[in-house]
C-alpha cells in the first residue's frame, strides 16, 4: 500500500484490502495467483468489479486487450519465456480501479519480483499512483517479449548459417522456431493496441510525469512488432533456402558422377573391343596390347583434364 507516494505497508492479508481502500490517499496493489472462490468473491463484492471483467479474468486464453468499465479498466496481457525453441506464456489479468491495482495470474510461472524491482528503483514516481504501478507491470511484460524476440532471432540466424553445413537437417528446428514465433506474435503484437489505448487522455490514467515512460514501453512494442515481422520472413525462407542448397549440392554431385562415368566408359569400351573373339588390328600381337593400354590411360586422362577445367570434378 502506498500513501501520498510512499510505501507504507506490505504483505497484509487480502481481507484488509477493502479497509485500506477506504483511505482516499491510499493506493493498493494486491496479486492473486490461481485464486480461490473466496478471493473471487472479494473481487466481486468488496471492489465492485464488473461481472464480465471477472468472467474474462477467469477464462483461459483471452486476447491481449483493454476493456473500459464505468468504475475500472480491465487488461489482459501475457508474460512469455523462451527456452529450447519453445515459447511458454502466462496470462496476467489486471483490474485498474481509481486507487487499486489487482493482478490475477494463472500460475507461478511468472514471477512478480521483476515488477517490484521496477517499483523500488523509481520511488519518486510513486506519486503518480496507479499509473506508476501499471507501468512497472507492463514494462516488465514487454521486456520479457523483447528478450524472447532477441533470443528467437539469434536462434533463427544460427539455423540460417547451418543451412550451408554438409548435413544441415534444419527442417524440424525450422518448424519449432516457426511455431514459437507464431506464439510470440500472438501475444506481443496486440500490446501496441493496449499501450495505444492506455495513452488516450480519456482514461486519465497516465499523467505528465509517467507519459514518457509509457511512450518508451510503446516504442519497445513497435520494435518487437518489426522484429517479429522480419523473423517471420526469415523462417518462411529457411526451408526454401535449404531446398535450394540441397538442389545445388545434388547438381554438383551429379556432375561428378557423370564425369567419372564418362571416364570409366573409355576403358570399358576399349577393353570390350579388344575382348572380341574375332581377329582385329593387333590381334595376338604385343603392340595391340600396348595400343589398347595407352588408349585407355590417354583418353581417360584427357577426359579428366577437360572435366577438371570445367569444374565438373
Amino acid at each position: 500500500m502506498y500513501r501520498n507516494g510512499e510505501l507504507v505497508d506490505s504483505d497484509f492479508p487480502v481481507a484488509d484490502v477493502a479497509q485500506h481502500l477506504q483511505d482516499e490517499s491510499a493506493i493498493v496493489w494486491f496479486d492473486l495467483c490461481a485464486p480461490s472462490e473466496e478471493e473471487t468473491a472479494l473481487l466481486r463484492d468488496e471492489l465492485g468489479l464488473h461481472e464480465l471483467a471477472i468472467e474474462d479474468a477467469f477464462s483461459e486464453r483471452q486476447r491481449p486487450k483493454v476493456d473500459r468499465y464505468p468504475t475500472h479498466l480491465f487488461l489482459s496481457v501475457y508474460a512469455v519465456q523462451y527456452a529450447d525453441h519453445e515459447i511458454k506464456t502466462c496470462e496476467i489479468d489486471v483490474f485498474v480501479a481509481r486507487n487499486a491495482l489487482v493482478t490475477v495470474r494463472e500460475s507461478e510461472e511468472y514471477d512478480l519480483a521483476g515488477v517490484q524491482r521496477r517499483w523500488d528503483s523509481a520511488p519518486t514516481l510513486a506519486s503518480s499512483g496507479i499509473g506508476f504501478l501499471l507501468h512497472g507491470l507492463l514494462d516488465d511484460v514487454v521486456d520479457g517479449h523483447y528478450a524472447a524476440a532477441q533470443q528467437l532471432d539469434d536462434d533463427i540466424e544460427t539455423l540460417e548459417d547451418r543451412i550451408y553445413d554438409e548435413k544441415p537437417h534444419v527442417g524440424r528446428k525450422a518448424l519449432q522456431l516457426r511455431r514459437a514465433l507464431v506464439q510470440l506474435r500472438r501475444v506481443a503484437l496486440p500490446m501496441r493496441e493496449v499501450l495505444g489505448s492506455l495513452l488516450h487522455r480519456e482514461h486519465e490514467l497516465v499523467d505528465d510525469a509517467m507519459m514518457p515512460y509509457y511512450l518508451d514501453v510503446k516504442d519497445h512494442t513497435l520494435f518487437i512488432a518489426e522484429l517479429t515481422e522480419s523473423m517471420r520472413e526469415l523462417v518462411t525462407n529457411l526451408r526454401e533456402a535449404e531446398v535450394a542448397v540441397q538442389g545445388n549440392r545434388l547438381n554438383s554431385i551429379m556432375k561428378k558422377v557423370t564425369s567419372w562415368a564418362a571416364i570409366i566408359a573409355v576403358p570399358t569400351a576399349i577393353s570390350g573391343y579388344y575382348g572380341m573373339n574375332v581377329p582385329y588390328p593387333g590381334f595376338e600381337q604385343k603392340w595391340g596390347f600396348w595400343v589398347s593400354t595407352l588408349g585407355i590411360f590417354g583418353l581417360s586422362y584427357f577426359l579428366y583434364v577437360m572435366f577438371k577445367r570445367r569444374d565438373w570434378l
